[in-house]
């Protein structure tokens, strides 16, 4: 297992690299820059060429690449071209705490009410009780999160109040885990939407087509009661595809953040990237891919481990 985990580490070096040449040449080639924010009349063309020329804007695109990764490979972002030179390790830093609460939440949430419901749903294939599901599935697969997040806090935290409408805390308020929670429950719910209806149904699936196995009825004939034949006999078979669905899943999560935390003025740094592409922060859109390639690599390597542990015939 160690051995396969280092291969595939190294494997993803190359895979980042080719990742950080598409999305730094998609940047540059995008219409305006950092310069674009500079067009106020009343500063003056000098300034503007040393804003320039400190930055290494006008050098050709592979120098800039080149130095950028070979800074990047230190541990350097670099510094960001709109917010007065502040670190982007630092801003980083800062946000992605947030983003990670969120994201770890809303995937417990997804998991724990996606798995439990398909599996209901597969046990009793075409009651009411499937449709009902099914139902709501497709709904929350079609419906876009910054819809429902809109409806959700007008509903819930303007008409109710029962929820904050925005940020990770109550201003000038003490610290206190039951108002972050509170706080956190319409963005985790909103952000596990879609990827909960998924779930369900490709669990749905998934279970429907064990349950039919011989040795689901070798299991019953032999006494066991249903809930064990279902939990201990099917469930971890059942597993298998719904984990490689929940790794491909991760960057959805990574690029629903962007919206969701933009709708929930949430400072995470799925905000953070949002802001920094309209303003043309080369720096700090390029750190925040390379974050995002990150967690999708680390996603898929963790969906790979989990294919041993719910199955032990596996090998690596």
């Amino acid at each position: 297992m160690a051995t396969y985990i280092i291969r595939r580490i190294i494997m993803a070096i190359p895979l980042l690299i080719g990742i950080t040449i598409i999305s730094f040449a998609i940047v540059k080639m995008a219409p305006g820059g950092p310069t674009a924010l500079m067009m106020d009349p009343n500063i003056k063309p000098e300034n503007r060429e040393k804003f320039i020329e400190k930055y290494g804007l006008n050098d050709p695109i592979h120098e800039q690449y080149l130095k950028w990764l070979g800074n990047m490979a230190k541990g350097d972002f670099g510094t960001s071209l709109v917010r007065k030179g502040t670190p982007v390790s630092e801003m980083v830093i800062n946000r992605l705490p947030n983003t990670l609460l969120l994201m770890v939440v809303s995937t417990l949430l997804a998991v724990l009410i996606s798995i439990p419901f398909g599996i209901l749903s597969a046990t009793r294939p075409y009651s009411k009780l499937d449709y009902s599901v099914t139902i709501t599935s497709f709904l929350g697969l079609a419906t876009p999160n910054f819809w429902l997040g809109l409806i959700l806090i007008m509903f819930m935290s303007v008409n109710l109040g029962w929820f904050p409408t925005g940020g990770t805390h109550t201003l000038n308020e003490p610290f206190s885990i039951w108002d972050r929670l509170h706080h956190l429950i319409l963005p985790a719910f909103v952000l596990a939407t879609a990827d909960m209806a998924g779930l369900t149904r490709y669990t749905r699936t998934s279970m429907l087509e064990v349950i039919q196995q011989d040795y689901m009825r070798t299991a019953r004939a032999k006494g066991f009661r249903e809930s064990k034949v279902i939990y201990k006999h099917g469930l971890r078979n059942g597993l298998i595809p719904v984990i490689t669905i929940f790794g491909l899943m991760l960057p959805t999560f990574i690029g629903g953040a962007v919206i969701v935390e933009q709708v929930f003025a949430w400072p995470g740094i799925g905000k953070l990237f949002f802001d920094s592409a309209f303003q043309r922060d080369y720096p700090v859109i390029m750190a925040l891919t390379v974050i995002s390639a990150v967690f999708v690599v680390i996603g898929n390597l963790l969906a790979d481990i989990l294919y041993a542990v719910f199955d032990p015939r596996i090998e690596y």
